[in-house]
């Protein structure tokens, strides 16, 4: 049997390609955009991909079933009860999908596991059809290792997080908890992810694993199982919704190797003005150092695509900033979590060339801001990690607006009085204040080094 895991650390998901050695028939789930990774291997390992899986709608990504079917002409399957518009092959609790003889070749078996949203699957891969349980389980985002899948994404469909975690519950102790320890277990997703609380860096592991290590798979009542599962969430990421209505109605290929036009530092300024995101895909020493007027920085270094998503307000056009290297990864990133509306890029040597539309950043090391805080009485201190984080310990008087939604929450700030931002380290901070700037604040701070630099300094605690 062919099983090839591919795994995205930016994004934390994983897709799979699993194909029979001996018709050398091969399906994809939950491709991510780009595709040509899939495409090389099939052709040098001899593979017709003939089929493109999504275990469910995705809200954090969008997948390259558009792309992989235009390129190789497969068939995209769903769950059979999949809300989406555009022509699928619904897949049926119990069915099995033959990739060679039904018998001593490669079979998938679809399990029907509601949960994190309606229609989920997993799907269990038998090496030989008539073997008695499977050799491992695609599962989504069902189960994940550590964690099970978040059961309040589904928004304004009218089922409620607790709805859905009943779901699941059924799901994961009729469908999954009954098949053998052995069976491997690869999930959706990983650490990192915003589609769970708790997601462990590991890739693949088995059931007993995760039957012995899993809170979730504990034994415990429905009820109890419901409580466990819905504490704690946080708000998800702002963009979960406008992917959920993209990847409800589908999108148009995307394609790799189109250049993205330039443009000079005056007319990008003169755009962002206009509503245009210019964003500055440079670290965030660099952007602090100097930047052009405007600019939203999201540095490439971190989980840039889902930071910068959230920073995007929908159908938003985005200019590009940075090194050319650095634009093209910044275009393939934010495609596959669907801004496609990137129109231009600007070279980084514009902050040489053109200094008057360039201004440097506020940063103040955790003593400076310990003073910040001490003496400017109307100073609006604003913690942008995650509920979690800040329930950990914040500067004094922070209020937790999470980056990811920030954009949707400025309405609870000032924007005629001071703002001191901070987060962990600086990435994530230096985004937010650059947000504000970007909108209108005037008076904007950010920490330099993060709540972690705070807690290190003797004379900031």
């Amino acid at each position: 049997m062919i099983l090839d895991q591919y795994y995205l650390s930016c994004l934390s998901q994983a897709s799979y390609l699993v194909a029979d050695p001996g018709s050398r028939r091969a399906a994809v789930i939950d491709p991510r955009r780009d595709v040509k990774e899939y495409l090389t291997d099939a052709e040098a390992q001899g593979l017709s991909i003939e089929l493109v899986i999504l275990t469910h709608v995705h809200a954090d990504f969008i997948p390259g079933h558009t792309e992989l079917a235009e390129r190789t002409g497969a068939e995209i399957a769903m769950g059979e009860v999949a809300p989406v518009q555009f022509p699928i092959r619904r897949l049926r609790d119990g069915e099995r999908i033959t990739l060679g003889d039904p018998e001593t070749g490669v079979v998938l078996e679809v399990l029907a596991t509601p949960g994190h949203t309606p229609e989920s699957i997993t799907l269990a891969i038998y090496e030989h059809g008539s073997d008695p349980a499977p050799h491992s389980i695609l599962t989504g985002d069902t189960l994940f290792l550590g964690d099970v899948g978040r059961p309040d994404l589904l928004g304004a469909a009218g089922r409620t997080s607790a709805e859905m975690a009943r779901e699941l519950f059924q799901s994961l102790r009729g469908k999954i908890l009954p098949l053998p320890d052995e069976v491997l277990v690869y999930p959706g997703h990983g650490a990192g992810s915003a589609c769970g609380k708790a997601l462990s860096t590991d890739t693949v592991s088995t059931l007993g694993d995760q039957r012995r290590t899993n809170y979730a798979l504990a034994p415990m009542s429905e009820d109890d199982f419901v409580a466990v599962v819905t504490d704690g969430l946080g708000a998800p990421p702002a963009y979960f919704a406008d992917e959920v209505a993209v990847n409800k109605v589908g999108h148009v290929p995307f394609d790799e190797d189109q250049p993205v036009p330039r443009t000079d530092g005056t007319t990008a300024v003169r755009r962002q003005q206009a509503g245009y995101l210019l964003l500055d895909v440079r670290d965030d020493q660099a952007f602090a150092a100097g930047h052009l007027k405007g600019s939203v920085n999201v540095g490439l270094s971190g989980r840039f695509a889902e930071y910068a998503a959230a920073l995007h307000a929908p159908e938003q056009p985005v200019i590009l900033v940075g090194s050319d290297e650095q634009n093209a990864e910044a275009r393939l990133r934010l495609a596959r979590v669907g801004v496609d509306q990137v129109t231009a890029q600007v070279n980084e040597s514009i902050l040489v060339e053109s200094p008057e539309l360039v201004v440097a950043s506020s940063r103040l090391t955790a003593s400076q801001a310990a003073e910040a805080i001490k003496s400017t009485p109307d100073l609006q201190v604003v913690d942008v990690r995650g509920p979690g984080e800040h329930k950990a310990g914040a500067l004094p008087g922070a209020v937790n607006l999470c980056v990811t939604r920030l954009r949707t929450t400025l309405d609870q700030l000032d924007p005629a009085k001071p703002v001191l931002v901070h987060c962990a380290g600086g990435y994530r901070s230096m985004a937010a204040a650059s947000l504000l700037e970007a909108n209108g604040f005037h008076d904007v701070s950010d920490v330099l080094g993060g709540y972690t630099a705070w807690a290190a300094d003797p004379s900031a605690a």
